[in-house]
């Protein structure tokens, strides 16, 4: 289980001091799928790199599974916005670093990851190289490259942010298919109301900056979903009343 307790962030000193994140204390439960949504350059992103290590925060704790990991790299699983698959790899051998990098050797991680490609639509793609890839495909090789990773919790940064409506909406499908499956801990930040609520279990809504959680949100939708949830009438009340709080402070 993920733990951030009373986490709080600012840039700076003095007049020049920028207050990101103000008192946010959330969790990710054992396999739930939890979303993080607020608006643009609320410190979304700033709470990932927290929460990943990549930066220490000015007051709170971050916990993972009974520790204490502020501060500390190399306990999570990630996804970002932009794909960062190395262009000199191909699709097995991007997907099979995360394995590599976790100690197992380069035979047998390549080995699994062919394992995997069929399962998220990319027969035949093993040799291929990221730049013959479609936006959408080269978002489900990041994934399974995290998939693959040793670590539970995987945290997911607006990944399909960059990709049009369309495709957009068939991503959201199959990472649903797929997270069905195997129910690892998931931690979903963006910016669409819709995304957060067809994905996850529970949504967290942040104010503008200084973030700080207005409200959490126990999403009421059977699961498995489809494209027809998001036509629910409960759906479409529940996105109104979310739109409602993105302009609290």
């Amino acid at each position: 289980m993920l733990e951030l307790k009373q986490i709080s962030m600012h840039y700076g000193a003095g007049s020049g001091r920028i207050e990101v994140l103000q008192d946010i204390s959330l969790q990710v439960k054992q396999g739930e799928f939890a979303a993080v949504i607020g608006p643009s350059g609320c410190g979304k992103s700033t709470l990932f790199k927290l929460i990943g290590g990549l930066l220490q925060p000015t007051a709170g704790e971050i916990w993972l599974e009974g520790k204490d990991i502020t501060g500390k790299a190399g306990h999570i699983s990630y996804v970002p916005q932009q794909n960062t698959l190395f262009p000199w790899r191909s699709v097995e051998s991007n997907a099979a670093l995360a394995l590599e990098v976790a100690g197992t050797p380069k035979e047998a991680a390549l080995a699994e990851a062919r394992t995997w490609l069929p399962r998220i639509g990319l027969s035949g793609y093993d040799k291929a190289y990221p730049e013959t890839l479609s936006g959408g495909m080269q978002q489900r090789v990041s994934f399974l490259r995290a998939l693959l990773s040793p670590q539970e919790l995987m945290c997911l940064d607006e990944p399909f942010g960059a990709l049009d409506a369309l495709t957009r909406a068939e991503m959201q499908q199959w990472l649903l298919d797929i997270w069905e499956e195997h129910r690892r801990s998931v931690l979903l930040v963006t910016h669409s109301i819709e995304e957060a609520l067809f994905l996850a279990d529970r949504v967290y809504v942040l104010s503008p900056k200084p973030a700080r959680i207005v409200q959490e949100i126990t999403v009421p939708f059977a699961r498995p979903r489809t494209a027809q949830t998001m036509t629910m009438p409960e759906f479409v009340a529940l996105r109104q009343q979310i739109h409602a709080l993105l302009g609290a402070r």
